[in-house]
């Protein structure tokens, strides 16, 4: 392979990762666990955490620095459809019947996480915080980090568990709904702030953020539903290459604006109306391309930044990783399922609800790469939290199957490529 062209490792590269992250993805659902784990877990097995550490040489092979860039955009792109294909499938709809105790259940399932996080962050800065970054957003990074839910694994393990549809799962489905939306706000907060080079400027990207938001619902979201009610007239290719240049866009606005592309992505997901027929074509026929084509690079461009051996170096370094799954599922678990026992609900379907929302799956690492692009983490931090998304993830499945078991699974949708997603048999949009 010629140094100077990059392409044949490339077309090495993709395809390795591909089939080896499906590969890790069957092996662990057949564990009973959702196939994003595998494939997180692959990634980091083809990081220096295993195969550099085990045969580096195979590793600079497989991953040389020339092709990093190429690999990196191309999970880039796979990572904005997937944001934008999360947005489509945000069923806020899921709230009706459901608004008081969803809002009461997401918002203690955040609030003593955050709460907990900060306190955390607040030790931690003097020897984790990268140098240079500001406390502020060290600590609220930390204290958002920690209480993310993944709103589509989370339908994923309904679906495996036969629970989609049943009081228990449209219930968690609204809280996910809730706690989906306001971590995202929360996390543009936080970039804002990181990015920002005075108080000013933090004030200005928001106000910008807001405004930018405000456009998309109340202005671009009417002209897209008179747009899907004519788009069973046009031909597939049209409304695809349509949803594509949108979802672009979109997220070239919030990138300009200073809050990462990706919130342009969810966002313009969020408004962009289901029904149509054109329009869920076109969405499953990008699905099934850029999910278990182009997010397998994501996964292992993640891995690439996990390093087990910085945490093996240092005994202290696994008592901090140790606080941090500690302090993650107390205050996920412990705050969801509180909430949920003090609205009445039994202790037995709280903690399921609690379990749920303490899955954090492929969203997660979105906001942690985030945060690692900023500077407002290092790669220790990175790596702890990596290990927490993965083991909090891994643990939801068991957990409810203990604590809820299911008495017929419903069957995998037609389109079963995503590692988070499922969204062939998600509620429509009222």
């Amino acid at each position: 392979m010629s140094a100077a062209d990059p392409l044949p490792a490339l077309l090495v590269a993709v395809p390795v990762v591909i089939l080896v992250c499906q590969a890790g993805a069957a092996l662990f659902r057949r564990f009973g666990q959702p196939p994003v784990v595998g494939e997180i877990a692959t990634g980091i097995l083809l990081g220096p955490s295993l195969l550099g550490w085990v045969w580096p040489g195979a590793q600079a092979w497989l991953f040389p620095d020339a092709v990093l860039p190429f690999t990196s955009m191309l999970g880039q792109l796979g990572l904005l459809s997937f944001m934008f294909l999360v947005g489509l499938e945000l069923d806020l709809g899921a709230l009706r019947g459901h608004s008081r105790i969803a809002v009461a259940v997401s918002q203690a399932g955040m609030l003593l996480p955050m709460a907990l996080g900060a306190v955390l962050a607040l030790g931690m800065y003097g020897q984790l915080a990268p140098d240079g970054v500001g406390r502020l957003p060290f600590v609220l990074f930390v204290a958002v980090a920690m209480s993310i839910t993944a709103f589509p694994v989370l339908a994923r393990i309904l679906i495996d568990r036969g629970l989609y549809g049943t009081p228990l799962g449209a219930l968690a489905m609204a809280c996910a709904a809730v706690d989906d939306v306001t971590a995202w706000c929360l996390l543009a907060v936080v970039v804002a702030l990181a990015s920002a080079g005075s108080p000013m400027d933090a004030v200005t990207t928001a106000a910008l953020a807001v405004a930018f938001a405000a456009f998309m619902l109340y202005a671009v979201r009417p002209l897209l539903a008179r747009w899907a009610a004519r788009a069973d007239r046009a031909n597939d290719a049209m409304v695809l290459v349509a949803l594509c240049s949108g979802l672009s866009l979109s997220a070239l606005a919030t990138d300009a604006i200073g809050v990462h592309a990706l919130f342009g992505a969810f966002l313009f997901g969020v408004v962009t109306p289901r029904g149509a027929q054109r329009v869920e074509v076109s969405a499953a026929r990008l699905r099934a391309v850029a999910v278990p084509v182009l997010l397998p690079l994501f996964f292992v461009h993640t891995g690439l930044r996990t390093d087990i051996e910085v945490l093996a170096a240092d005994p202290v370094q696994w008592l901090w990783a140790g606080a941090v799954l500690a302090v993650a599922v107390l205050g996920k678990w412990g705050g969801a399922a509180g909430a949920a026992r003090a609205c009445g609900r039994s202790w037995r379907e709280a903690l399921s609800i609690g379990a749920l929302m303490n899955c954090r799956g492929l969203t997660e690492l979105v906001v942690l790469n985030i945060g690692l692009e900023l500077g407002v983490i290092g790669p220790q931090l990175f790596t702890m939290l990596v290990l927490m998304a993965l083991i909090t993830t891994a643990i939801t499945s068991p957990a409810v199957s203990r604590l809820h078991p299911a008495p017929t699974p419903l069957p995998a949708p037609p389109l079963d490529v995503a590692p988070d997603i499922s969204p062939a048999v998600t509620p429509s949009r009222g």
